[in-house]
C-alpha cells in the first residue's frame, strides 16, 4: 500500500540524516493506522545503509525490532505453524534486556544500528525503566525509533529525550482512494461507512472493513439516536460483535465507538457536550485497559452501548 501524509515526516527524518549530530531517538507519533511502523522500517534501513556495503533485502541484522510477541508457547507454535496467534499484552522486560545485550556487540554490516518499539505505549513499567536507561547512555551508532499511538502513556522522561515525529490523519478522500484500491471487495455502502468512522485513519477503515463493522456502526448510530431504553439494542449489538470475539474485532469496536463520540461532539450543541465528553473519556479508559484486563466480551459490550445510550440526548439537548 502506497504510504499517503508522510511527506513532512521524510523531509524531517532526512534532514537529521543530513545535519551533522544525527538525534539519538525519535519519537513517531499518530493515531493508529497511519503507516507508523512503515516508516519507522523505511527510515532505519535508510540509517543503516552505507555506500559500498551490500543492503539484505530481508530481515537486516542492524534493525532490531521490539514488539508484542505471542503471549504464551501455544501461541508460539501457532505462530510457527502460521496460523493465526495471539500477542502478549506488552513488551517484556526480557525484550529490552536481550535489546541492550545485543547493543553491547558491534553493528553486523557498518557502523550503525536501529532499534525500533512498536508500540512503545505498550512497554510495561519495568521495560520502560530499562529502556531509559539506553536513552540516557546510547551506545554510539545506536538510534532509537519509537512508534506510539498514545505517547501520553509513555514515560515523561522518555518523551523528552526523544525528537517528535507527527503522522498527520489523512482526509477523507484519501481513505476513500486506499479502500477502493484495498478493499474493492467491499460495496459503496461499506466503504462510505468505513471512511466515516476511520477519523482518518486508512488503517481503522481497512479494519472496519475486515471486521465486517457495517452491522456494529448501524446499531451504535440506533443507540444514540433512540437511547435504547429497553436494552433491545444493546442485546443485538452484543450478538452482532459475537459471543468470543477476538481482541483484534473488540479493539476495532471501541475504536468505532470512540469516533462515532469523537463525531458527535462536533456536531452537538455546547449544552450537550458534556455528556459525549464523559462518555468518550470512559471509552478511553475502557480502550486503555481491553488488552491487560479479562473482562467478560458480553459485559463488556453492554457497557460499551450503555455509554452509547448515554449522549442520546446529547444532540438535541439546548443549549443552556
Amino acid at each position: 500500500m502506497t504510504l499517503i501524509g508522510h511527506d513532512a515526516a521524510w523531509r524531517e527524518w532526512r534532514d537529521g540524516l543530513r545535519g551533522e549530530r544525527m538525534h539519538h531517538a525519535w519519537l513517531l507519533a499518530g493515531k493508529k493506522g497511519l503507516g507508523k511502523m512503515r516508516f519507522a522500517l523505511a527510515a532505519a534501513r535508510e540509517l543503516v545503509a552505507e555506500p559500498g556495503i551490500p543492503q539484505p533485502e530481508g530481515q537486516h541484522p542492524d534493525i532490531l525490532v521490539l514488539t508484542n510477541l505471542p503471549k504464551d508457547e501455544k501461541e508460539e507454535k501457532k505462530r510457527e505453524d502460521g496460523k493465526e496467534y495471539e500477542l502478549a499484552r506488552n513488551i517484556k522486560i526480557a525484550q529490552v534486556r536481550e535489546m541492550q545485550r545485543r547493543l553491547t556487540t558491534r553493528p553486523t554490516l557498518g557502523s550503525k544500528r536501529a532499534v525500533i518499539i512498536d508500540p512503545a505505549d505498550d512497554m510495561e513499567t519495568g521495560s520502560s525503566n530499562a529502556l531509559l536507561k539506553s536513552l540516557e547512555e546510547p551506545p554510539a551508532g545506536t538510534f532509537f525509533l519509537l512508534v506510539a499511538h498514545r505517547p501520553a502513556r509513555l514515560l515523561p522522561t522518555i518523551r523528552s529525550r526523544c525528537r517528535l515525529l507527527r503522522f498527520p490523519t489523512l482526509e477523507d478522500a484519501a481513505i476513500a482512494r486506499i479502500l477502493g484500491e484495498q478493499a474493492p471487495e467491499a460495496d459503496a455502502g461499506t466503504r462510505a461507512a468505513a471512511v466515516a468512522a476511520a477519523a482518518g485513519s486508512p488503517g481503522a477503515a481497512l479494519e472496519f472493513v475486515a471486521q465486517d463493522l457495517a452491522p456494529v456502526d448501524a446499531l451504535m448510530r440506533r443507540i444514540v439516536e433512540t437511547g435504547d431504553p429497553d436494552f433491545t439494542l444493546r442485546g443485538k449489538l452484543a450478538a452482532e460483535i459475537g459471543a468470543r470475539p477476538e481482541r483484534a474485532r473488540i479493539a476495532a469496536v471501541l475504536d468505532l465507538a470512540r469516533a462515532r463520540l469523537a463525531q458527535m461532539a462536533a456536531a452537538a450543541p455546547r449544552g450537550g457536550l458534556p455528556a459525549i465528553v464523559d462518555a468518550h473519556a470512559d471509552l478511553v479508559r475502557l480502550s486503555a485497559q481491553a488488552p491487560t484486563h479479562n473482562f467478560d466480551p458480553g459485559l463488556l459490550v453492554m457497557q460499551i452501548g450503555g455509554l452509547l445510550a448515554s449522549t442520546a440526548a446529547a444532540s438535541s439537548h439546548a443549549d443552556a
